[in-house]
């Protein structure tokens, strides 16, 4: 009898399995500043090691991991950063993707160290944002924001648009790369809680602060504004209950004009034969975190259609969420 199989590559088990070393070692070379030491050129082993005060059999180590994976390329023993490492981990780019590193690292991991529990139980650990913990977690949860914002404008023409409502969002980053795109556009950013003035800050940092409003409201019992022909809802779902999301569909409808447009950004399980790894991925983080929900896109289309949306399109972000666009009937 035989015990082999033949084309039974256990290949992709072991790469998901040793997932969590790569990761590692990505926050560690992050961390010691790898990365932005070889923005002042190719290095070998050694270099590297000058540059950055590891020691070289480290330096070594994680150059040779982050060249497997594509982070660095390596020709004839020099390391150097690839393209997307040097714009987002390298200071090559106006993103700079470290905050989020750390966040991981800090924060997310020690969660994910208890996931088993967390899958028996569907609750999540207490997350503990004590002292410099909450620095590190807003810099990294913003920092990711900043990067979705930044895909979105690459994948989704704000030009046509006059009038845009950030409806219940956290991060003016989105509203921000909206007005730069779109020139002579206005746009009105709507939310709750304290982080209202981050986003005002982002929107002046960004130099559109003139062209935006800045409203301090509960999304599901404030006034709601009218007359917008784009409303964008970033990030909102995943953070309330069904119920609640059904509320703030049918308010962000009531803020749009006639033929408007709702981009409606976050991560979807779906129903395709290949269900998209990023966003599954984000559903066991959402749980592991804070208990949130990365709801079925089929399940928040119907929310829409229930609120006088007409769903015409989902799209995926590169390396971020899907973004489900509509219009209004």
């Amino acid at each position: 009898m035989s015990h082999t199989s033949p084309g039974a590559d256990p290949s992709g088990i072991l790469g998901v399995a040793t997932g969590y070393m790569a990761a590692k070692q990505l926050f560690a070379a992050s961390e010691a500043g790898l990365f932005a030491a070889l923005a002042d050129g190719p290095a070998t082993a050694p270099e590297l090691a000058g540059r950055t005060g590891l020691p070289e059999r480290t330096a070594r180590i994680l150059a040779d991991t982050m060249a497997g994976l594509g982070l660095l390329t390596r020709v004839n023993g020099q390391y150097a950063n690839s393209a997307g490492t040097e714009f987002y981990l390298g200071g090559g780019g106006d993103i700079d993707l470290r905050p989020f590193l750390a966040f991981l690292d800090a924060i997310s991991y020690g969660h994910w160290l208890g996931f088993g529990e967390t899958a028996r139980t569907a609750e999540p650990a207490a997350l503990d944002l004590a002292g410099d913990r909450m620095q590190t977690f807003l810099g990294g949860v913003m920092t990711y924001n900043s990067l979705h914002a930044r895909m979105l404008a690459q994948n989704f023409d704000f030009t046509p648009y006059a009038r845009i409502l950030d409806f219940g969002g956290l991060s003016g980053s989105f509203l921000a790369e909206a007005l730069r795109a779109a020139e002579k556009a206005q746009g009105t950013f709507l939310s709750g809680g304290d982080l209202v003035e981050f986003a005002r800050k982002v929107l002046e940092d960004a130099g559109v602060g003139d062209r935006a409003e800045v409203v301090q409201t509960d999304p599901l019992t404030g006034d709601v504004p009218e007359g917008y022909d784009l409303v964008l809802l970033e990030h909102v779902v995943h953070r309330y209950g069904a119920e609640d999301n059904q509320e703030i569909v049918r308010r962000a409808r009531r803020a749009a004009a006639p033929g408007a447009r709702l981009v409606l950004l976050d991560f979807f399980l779906d129903d395709a034969p290949e269900q998209r790894v990023l966003d599954a991925v984000h559903a066991g983080e959402y749980l592991v975190i804070d208990g949130t929900v990365v709801y079925p896109e089929d399940e928040v289309r119907g929310w829409l259609a229930g609120a006088g949306w007409e769903p015409v399109e989902t799209r995926a972000l590169p390396g971020s969420p899907r973004i489900i666009i509509a219009e209004a009937r």
